[in-house]
């Protein structure tokens, strides 16, 4: 069936928190119908019903790793609203170790969630995405600079990028356009304890020309104008959100002067 009320269709993956579920408030408020899926049923029940006044939100609670589970949210959007013409994959892991310390059970998880897991559900919407589309994929700028102890975090963003870049090349001729963004470490539930830890404050905060931290809606309304007209000859792109982190060799001025113990 068509989508009777003539919105676009966006469908955000790990949309029940953080980045996912501030992008889908922005896509709401940007005129989109949405397919929301994480596995926090009732946190994507809650979201539907705020935003029910906006929009349509049809949910899936569901894990992004299931081999099942990108057909089954396609097959959402395409039986509810006829169409889906932009697709988020924001859901991801945050497990990081150096490579001597990165076992298989975590190597597996960090691959399954954040690789496998977007490369199904581009190669399950492309099936169904007409000229116009676009695909948004979330990475993260460690995906273009290797940190410390990244281990398999920083090898499967970058394999992102990767993906990313081919499917800009395959299918920008069709219509469907490919980008990433890449945040810097953005406070939600899943970094929030790092915050006052001195060594996150020198390496990220100390680091970043900006003067303030980056947030949810940075990101959300990068990945909309992604999406957007306005960024409609955008493609194969990666966009870092960082405050200067990646792209300078900045040190706050305390950071410059301060007095070295010795070691």
């Amino acid at each position: 069936m068509g989508n009777s009320s003539g919105k676009p269709v966006a469908l955000v993956t790990g949309a029940s928190s953080g980045i996912g579920e501030t992008t889908v408030r922005r896509f709401a408020a940007g005129g989109y119908d949405i397919v929301a899926l994480a596995r926090r049923k009732d946190r994507l029940e809650q979201l539907a019903r705020d935003l029910s006044g906006i929009c349509r939100v049809e949910i899936l609670a569901a894990d992004v790793t299931a081999k099942d589970t990108p057909e089954r949210a396609v097959a959402i959007a395409s039986s509810v609203f006829g169409r889906l013409d932009c697709l988020v994959n924001n859901a991801g892991s945050g497990k990081w170790a150096p490579v001597d310390q990165t076992d298989d059970a975590m190597l597996d998880e960090v691959i399954d969630i954040s690789l496998k897991a977007p490369f199904r559900f581009c190669r399950e919407a492309l099936r169904v995405m007409g000229p116009g589309s676009s695909i948004i994929n979330v990475g993260s700028t460690f995906g273009l600079l290797g940190g410390l102890d990244g281990g398999a975090y920083c090898a499967v963003k970058a394999g992102l990028i990767g993906l990313t870049q081919t499917m800009a090349a395959q299918y920008g001729a069709r219509g469907i356009r490919s980008n990433l963004v890449a945040p810097g470490v953005i406070r939600t539930e899943m970094t929030s304890g790092h915050w006052e830890f001195p060594s996150f404050q020198r390496i990220n905060q100390e680091m970043t020309p900006c003067d303030r931290d980056g947030t949810t809606e940075d990101v959300a309304h990068t990945i909309f104008f992604l999406a957007s007209k306005e960024g409609s000859y955008i493609n194969g792109q990666t966009i870092a959100l960082d405050g200067g982190w990646s792209t300078t060799k900045y040190l706050c001025h305390e950071a410059l002067v301060c007095e070295r113990k010795p070691a």
